[in-house]
């Protein structure tokens, strides 16, 4: 895809400190269902353009054109919104015409909460709420995330082979 489609991850990678990707995290398809709704409403408003009087017809027309614009903002919005997890650190990149970069150093999460709302349930997606000692935090709340459960244990094991967490005791 055209490089203003993707967020370039790799650039922000420190790759002579050995930083590497553990998981790229993309928004779960129903984070797109708002965006695919109003093109339907879209399409609807340009098929009763056809059907209403010549001197209204400008304003579904009208309306159809603004919620197209709006729709796709809306789904590049999302599909620009990744959330990558290192071997170092999590970090997440966001934004369509400006660009804007949180990051967390595994050494500063404390708790990870994954909330799955009943539909989050039936599709297969959570939201997660990263807790760290700082009071003020770029990263924290993370939507629309598919296999919460899996993408949370992955988190936890490179905590845990970076040696962040208490290890076992024999």
């Amino acid at each position: 895809m055209p490089r203003w489609v993707d967020p370039d991850i790799a650039q922000h990678l420190l790759r002579e400190e050995g930083e590497v990707i553990v998981d790229e995290v993309r928004h779960h398809w129903a984070a797109f269902v708002r965006p695919i709704l109003e093109v339907v409403v879209a399409v609807w408003l340009l098929a009763v353009t056809g059907v209403v009087p010549m001197s209204v017809a400008w304003v579904p027309e009208l309306l159809s054109f603004g919620l197209f614009g709006h729709a796709g903002w809306l789904a590049m919005r999302e599909h620009r919104d990744r959330f990558v997890i290192t071997n170092m650190r999590v970090f997440r990149v966001h934004g369509v015409l400006t660009q804007s970069l949180a990051t967390m150093p595994l050494s500063r999460i404390l708790d990870i909460t994954v909330r799955r709302p009943m539909l989050g349930r039936l599709l297969g997606y959570g939201h997660f709420c990263f807790e760290s000692a700082a009071q003020k935090q770029g990263i924290r709340d993370i939507r629309y995330v598919s296999r919460p459960y899996a993408r949370d244990l992955a988190i936890q094991r490179v905590v845990q082979r970076a040696g962040l967490r208490g290890g076992r005791v024999n």
